[in-house]
């Protein structure tokens, strides 16, 4: 399994021949996967920056996520990753944004919202690919998981989209 340092840096290279600029937005990372695309050398050539959204009054105010489906969907959904993601391309001018939410624990986590539940969205104008995970391990492993994972979705998207 490729680490996130590994994916950080050919997703890297698949950036630099598209020519296309990354914005992220996180929730439960608080900022690890910025932090994995900033240490590859090179990264300003194409990585705008990111927006670390741990409260829902900051997904509202700087990424435009909607107050009605944050009370509808939750925080924790596919629906506010999406939105996250898009936000985040407007708030920074992307071409490709990453909207990252979940549970990382021990505590906060439901019934229908366990811990380690993460929703990744990754976005390009109107096409968005968002999947959900459920992680195993404690808060620093779902985090790194998360990490890991949103870096593989937004490998696999660059090189899948046009």
């Amino acid at each position: 399994m490729a680490t996130a340092h590994d994916l950080a840096f050919v997703l890297h290279d698949a950036l630099q021949r598209r020519r296309w600029t990354l914005a992220v937005a996180e929730s439960c990372t608080g900022g690890l996967l910025a932090g994995s695309l900033s240490q590859v050398p090179g990264c300003s050539g194409y990585f705008r920056g990111g927006v670390i959204a741990y409260a829902n009054d900051v997904k509202e105010r700087v990424l435009g996520v909607p107050p009605a489906l944050l009370d509808g969907k939750g925080a924790v959904s596919a629906e506010v990753a999406v939105s996250m993601a898009r936000g985040v391309v407007r708030a920074l001018s992307a071409d490709v944004g990453v909207g990252v939410t979940g549970v990382a624990g021990p505590g906060g986590g439901t019934a229908e919202k366990p811990v380690g539940l993460v929703f990744v969205a990754v976005t390009r104008g109107d096409v968005a690919d968002v999947r959900e995970f459920q992680f195993a391990g404690d808060r620093a492993t779902v985090r790194q998981s998360a990490v890991r994972e949103a870096l593989a979705m937004i490998k696999h998207c660059v090189e899948l989209w046009n």
